[in-house]
């Protein structure tokens, strides 16, 4: 009896130690932190003069700044029938996609679907398809003016992701916005009225403001989906990206993101989505977040004008100091 106390002794205490089993066994890594992804693009290309900026000398800094900062393809959003022969804007697209960057729809004269019917919006669509297929560096993305999918029209809505689809175009969703056209808007008046723009404080507030929306939709994403995903940043063709794209680049940078490339952040399947909600507009996150259930706030606060308007005159033109 002795005997079969201490065999069973030891059976445990070889049981615990293991070492056979158990001795070159790797311990289990921490999760991964997410990696938080971001591409860029631009729309309205070619857009109207600035305030800064001709738009050949603007094309020439965006292609140098995005050249210094190592991102290596961007995409273009066209409005084909913008393009004015003479002008220069054929040779400034041409000229980014020779740079690496890729060009796609964003129809030849920027309806508001919500004002359009269906039938005359996809024939601006294949109008800006005539144009673009044809050319080096086209995907076959689209993207909607005024990020309007229909509002509350859903059968115009429905009408247009039949189109698209027979098409073979695939929604070039935006997640990242931070109005940015607004503040360009700004801009331009501000210098037209004879305005001093504090330049220091409109960069920051520009580079404050897109990394202030990329870390918002970075957690809603994560709220909504229950993992991070790579994000889509809307910018447009403006004076401001050529002035300030390169600092907001050095500060996401910063703060832990990385650049990848319109091709890779379109390859992830949320780009594949098309979410049903009452209203149908805005960015891709808001609307997985809003047929979702989720609660909270779905949209970055400064892509409200009350919000931004009083933001840039306080900081930029230094107007109505904030009490």
């Amino acid at each position: 009896m002795i005997r079969l106390v201490l065999f069973v002794v030891a059976l445990m205490f070889v049981v615990r130690a293991d070492p056979v089993g158990n001795a070159n066994a790797v311990p289990a890594a921490p999760p991964e932190q997410a990696r938080k992804l971001i591409a860029i693009t631009f729309d309205d290309a070619p857009r109207a003069p600035g305030a800064f900026y001709t738009p050949a000398q603007r094309a020439e800094k965006l292609i140098a700044v995005m050249r210094e900062a190592r991102v290596t393809q961007a995409a273009f959003f066209v409005n084909s029938g913008r393009v004015n022969i003479g002008d220069g804007d054929e040779a400034r697209i041409a000229a980014y996609v020779a740079a690496g960057h890729v060009i796609a729809n964003h129809t030849a004269n920027h309806p508001r679907l919500s004002g359009t019917s269906a039938e005359a919006y996809l024939a601006d669509i294949d109008v800006g398809e005539k144009w673009l297929k044809p050319r080096a560096g086209y995907r076959p993305w689209f993207r909607y003016p005024f990020l309007d999918e229909g509002g509350r029209d859903k059968v115009k809505r429905d009408a247009i992701r039949e189109g698209l689809k027979a098409r073979g175009l695939r929604n070039g969703y935006v997640t990242v916005d931070g109005s940015d056209w607004n503040m360009e808007a700004l801009a331009v008046a501000a210098v037209k009225a004879g305005k001093t723009l504090d330049m220091d404080a409109f960069r920051d507030l520009y580079v404050e403001t897109h990394l202030q929306s990329a870390e918002f939709t970075e957690a809603l994403t994560v709220r909504t989906l229950g993992r991070s995903a790579p994000q889509v940043l809307l910018l447009h063709e403006t004076d401001i990206a050529a002035l300030f794209l390169g600092d907001l680049i050095k500060a996401l940078r910063a703060n832990g993101w990385e650049v990848v490339t319109a091709d890779d952040a379109f390859a992830d399947p949320i780009y594949q989505l098309a979410p049903d909600t009452p209203f149908a507009a805005g960015t891709l996150t808001e609307a997985m977040a809003w047929e979702k259930g989720i609660t909270g706030p779905r949209w970055y606060d400064r892509n409200d004008m009350k919000v931004a308007n009083p933001l840039f005159a306080q900081r930029v033109l230094h107007e109505n100091p904030a009490p």
